[in-house]
């Protein structure tokens, strides 16, 4: 049976995976009210959890190191209970080598080797090259399809990844090519990232010192 998560996890978790980010974003990537976020936000700012910040017409939260490690204490004892990491540990070591193939696509769709500048910037007027790199994350969206499914079946939390990764990837096809990298989007990138940042959180795991 699928493990709903406490509000309170979500919320410090997703201040984690957003790494820095208003209430509203923080509420929405819960899944609960703009209000309700604030209030367990200011109680982990007292706690010593999360800390905010204003600057330059912005303003957010942040996990301290302290957030950290509360935030993975939760996610343990939870993953324990739920799954004893079984599933979790099968699918981010599925992950892996698919992590890998996402990042030099990425890297394929920022930059375009020339001539005289292997570093030249992709300024995508070459469609072949954008197709040929949109295919390949096409790919890994249905590669990820099955693994989302199966973190999901453990952990309600987990639900969504796919459908934001595809929603995303459609926009590119598109013509928004933004949705392909960007950070200020919700971009596949981005999705992506918070994506394995989830697993390594939920396993204790230092991306340091991944294989």
């Amino acid at each position: 049976m699928t493990r709903q998560s406490a509000t309170e996890l979500l919320v410090l978790h997703a201040v984690r995976l957003l790494g820095f980010a208003a209430s509203d974003a923080v509420a929405a990537r819960a899944g609960t009210t703009p209000g309700e976020a604030l209030r367990m936000l200011s109680q982990a700012e007292r706690e010593g959890w999360v800390q905010h910040a204003a600057f330059a017409g912005l303003d957010g939260w942040s996990l301290t190191d302290t957030g950290k490690v509360e935030n993975e204490r939760q996610l343990l004892a939870e993953c324990s209970s739920a799954d004893s990491h079984t599933v979790v540990a099968a699918v981010y070591h599925d992950f892996l080598p698919l992590n890998a193939r996402l990042l030099r696509a990425v890297t394929d769709w920022q930059i375009k080797p020339t001539a005289v500048d292997r570093f030249a910037v992709n300024d995508h007027a070459d469609r072949a090259w954008d197709v040929r790199v949109l295919d390949e994350i096409a790919a890994l969206g249905r590669q990820l399809r099955p693994m989302n499914a199966r973190l999901a079946s453990i952990l309600a939390r987990f639900d969504g990844y796919t459908r934001r990764f595809e929603a995303a990837l459609l926009k590119a096809q598109n013509g928004a090519l933004d949705w392909v990298d960007k950070t200020d989007k919700d971009s596949c990138h981005s999705v992506w990232f918070q994506l394995h940042e989830d697993l390594v959180a939920t396993l204790g795991i230092d991306r340091g010192e991944e294989i």
